[in-house]
C-alpha cells in the first residue's frame, strides 16, 4: 500500500488536512496476486487445471475441426462428387407407363463420356424372396443357431452397380456379365451378414438360401466406399432376381453411376436423355450436392458439438477457480482485516482477489493454448494431415482463460470486500 496526502479543497466533502488517502497500484496488485499463488503452488496449479482443460479443449476443438473439415472436403470431392443416382419416376409421370429403365440401360450409357461404372439395382421385396439363411426354411429347426437372418435384405444389382459401390473383397470374387446373362444362382454377401450367418471362409463353398432358392456365395465383401448399408445385404444378379421374383415394382429400381471427377453434373444431364430419348422425364437424375455447402454443414455441426464440450470444460474450470478463491478468502480473513485496519478500502481488497483469480485464469489459458496446439499438431502428424489452426484462435484462447478467471473471482472478491476489519481481527 502507498499513501498520499490530499490537500483539502474549498468544496465541501474533502478529506481533512493530514489524512492519508490509500490507493493500490497495478504493480502492487500483480505482486500480491503472484504472492498469493506462490503461497500454495500446488493448490494454484490444481485450480488452474480446470481452465487449462477448458482452453486446451477450445483450441483443440477449433484446430481439429478445421483440420478434419479439410479432410472431409477432400473425401467428399472424390466420392460424393463422382456419384450420380437416377430414379425411376415413370409411374409418377404416367400411370400406364412401364418400367422407366430399358433392358439395355448399361449398354446405352457406354456412349456417355465420363462414366466409370453404372448399373441398375433395387431391393427385392421380402414377401417375394423370403428370409436369408444357411439352410432352407423347411429344413430349419429350432435351436439351429445362425440358420437364418430375418433382418437381412436381398438386393438385385447388375455387375456395373456392384462395381459402382467400390467394394473391397474379403474373399472370393465379384460376379460378372456372364453370370448376369446366364442367370446364375450366385451371390455376394457383406461381411456383417456373413458374420451373423456364421460364414467366415469360402473354403467349404458355402451357400445361402433366399427362401427355398440356394445361391452359391461367390464372394464376401469386406467394405464398400459407397452405401455401406449393403454390408448387411445379399447381392444377386439382376437377371436372376427378375427370373425368380419378377421385375421391380414402380419407383423401386434406380441406377447408380460412378463418374470421373468433374463429370458428374454433365452425366446427370445427359443420362435420362440417353436412356429414354422418347420419355426422358420418366427418369430423374440426382446430381451430387455442392461440396462447399456440404463441407460448411459438416463443419458447422462439428464446431457446435465440440464447442459445447469446450464450454462445459470452461464452466468446470470457472467453478474450480471460484471455489478455491472463496476458500482463500475465508482462510485469509485475518490478513484482510489487517489490511483494512491499515487503510485498505473494500475496492482494494476486491481488486486484489480479482487480480489473483484473473492471473490463475490467464496462466491456465496460456498453458491450455500451448497444449491444444501440440494436440492438433500431434494428431495431424499421426494421421498424415495438414494441421489447420486459425491465428484468431491462438490469440483469443488466453483471453478466454483470463475472462473465465475474472468471472470466477467476482463473488469471492465481493465477499472479501464486505469483511469488517474489527470482526476479522477478532478471529
Amino acid at each position: 500500500m502507498t499513501g498520499r496526502i490530499r490537500r483539502p479543497g474549498r468544496a465541501g466533502g474533502s478529506a481533512p488536512r493530514g489524512v492519508p488517502v490509500t490507493r493500490l497500484g497495478a504493480r502492487d496488485m500483480l505482486t500480491e496476486a503472484v504472492a498469493g499463488m506462490l503461497r500454495r503452488p500446488g493448490r494454484a496449479a490444481l485450480t488452474a487445471l480446470g481452465t487449462v482443460l477448458g482452453v486446451g479443449s477450445f483450441v483443440t476443438v477449433l484446430g481439429l475441426t478445421g483440420t478434419i473439415s479439410a479432410q472431409i472436403d477432400g473425401r467428399f470431392n472424390v466420392l460424393t462428387a463422382t456419384e450420380v443416382s437416377i430414379e425411376d419416376v415413370a409411374q409418377q409421370q404416367n400411370e400406364f407407363a412401364g418400367p422407366g429403365f430399358p433392358a439395355d440401360a448399361e449398354k446405352r450409357l457406354t456412349a456417355v463420356a465420363g462414366i466409370e461404372h453404372a448399373g441398375v439395382m433395387w431391393q427385392v421385396r421380402t414377401a417375394a424372396a423370403g428370409t436369408v439363411g444357411t439352410v432352407p426354411p423347411k429344413g430349419a429347426t429350432p435351436g439351429a443357431g445362425q440358420a437364418a437372418d430375418a433382418n437381412s435384405t436381398v438386393v438385385a444389382a447388375s455387375p456395373g452397380a456392384v462395381a459402382a459401390l467400390v467394394p473391397t473383397l474379403q474373399e472370393g470374387r465379384l460376379y460378372d456379365g456372364f453370370a448376369e446373362q446366364s442367370r446364375q444362382r450366385v451371390a455376394l454377401i457383406g461381411s456383417g451378414l456373413a458374420g451373423r450367418l456364421g460364414i467366415g471362409s469360402l473354403s467349404t463353398r458355402p451357400a445361402v438360401f433366399i427362401g427355398d432358392e440356394p445361391f452359391t456365395v461367390a464372394g464376401i465383401i469386406e467394405d464398400v466406399r459407397r452405401q455401406p448399408e449393403h454390408l448387411m445385404s445379399v447381392l444377386v444378379p439382376k437377371a436372376t432376381a427378375e427370373e425368380l421374383w419378377g421385375p421391380p415394382g414402380p419407383t423401386e429400381a434406380r441406377m447408380l453411376i460412378a463418374t470421373d471427377l468433374g463429370a458428374a453434373r454433365q452425366v446427370a444431364e445427359l443420362a435420362p436423355v440417353v436412356l429414354r430419348p422418347d420419355h426422358p422425364e420418366y427418369l430423374k437424375a440426382v446430381p451430387p450436392p455442392d461440396p462447399r455447402m456440404l463441407r460448411a454443414n459438416v463443419t458447422s455441426d462439428l464446431s457446435a458439438l465440440f464447442l459445447l464440450l469446450a464450454g462445459v470444460c470452461l464452466v468446470i474450470g470457472a467453478v474450480g477457480i471460484a471455489n478455491t478463491t472463496l476458500v482463500a478468502v475465508l482462510e485469509r480473513t485475518g490478513e484482510i482485516g489487517l489490511r483494512r485496519a491499515l487503510g485498505a478500502r473494500g475496492r482494494h481488497i476486491s481488486a486484489q482477489f480479482l487480480t489473483e483469480s484473473a492471473a490463475l485464469g490467464a496462466l491456465g489459458g496460456l498453458v491450455g493454448t500451448s497444449l491444444g496446439e501440440l494436440t492438433v499438431v500431434g494428431v495431424a502428424v499421426v494421421r498424415d494431415w495438414t494441421p489447420v489452426i486459425h491465428p484468431a484462435t491462438v490469440a483469443t484462447a488466453p483471453l478466454a482463460g483470463l475472462l473465465t478467471g475474472l468471472l470466477a473471482g467476482l463473488y469471492p472478491a465481493w465477499r472479501a470486500a464486505r469483511i469488517e476489519p474489527a470482526e476479522a481481527l477478532r478471529r
